[in-house]
């Protein structure tokens, strides 16, 4: 397994972003100031990206993997090393996501802990209703964890 930096081209994996950021135009967003990692295992199974937010925050923008990878650690791995890498850099590792019942618990399960949501930010910011596990996402909440 090795997770290396990409340089260039991040839109080449974009149905990977997309996985976890349905709406292209929010990706856009991020992207170009976020450095972004692939993690490879014999091809690319999952990505990650993070951007500066300041005050010595380093927020996940971006973090899926493939679907039939899912559930190997692959995702976790990759935390691991942001907080590895990062570590001394920053003082907090952040991730907004919706309040679901898949994505809450895999930060929590990682070391993180709630600490503060953007009231009804996927109707507001998205074109289309998002939906995890059944249920519509309207909050960004934030977790966060220590590096």
């Amino acid at each position: 397994m090795e997770i290396r930096k990409v340089e260039g081209n991040k839109k080449q994996y974009l149905s990977l972003l997309l996985l976890a950021d349905e709406q292209e135009d929010m990706i856009d967003r991020y992207l170009d100031r976020g450095i972004m990692y692939v993690l490879d295992d014999g091809g690319v199974k999952a990505e990650c990206v993070v951007t500066d937010e300041g005050n010595g925050v380093l927020e996940i923008r971006n973090i899926a993997t493939a679907s039939e990878h899912q559930r190997k650690g692959y995702a976790a791995a990759l935390i691991n090393f942001l907080a590895a890498t990062y570590k001394g850099e920053y003082s907090v590792l952040q991730a907004g996501t919706g309040d679901s019942p898949l994505t809450i618990p895999f930060y929590e399960k990682a070391g993180f802990v709630r600490t503060h949501r953007i009231k009804d930010f996927f109707i507001n910011n998205y074109d289309h209703p998002i939906y995890e596990c059944g249920k519509r996402l309207t909050d960004m909440v934030y977790l966060q964890r220590k590096l």
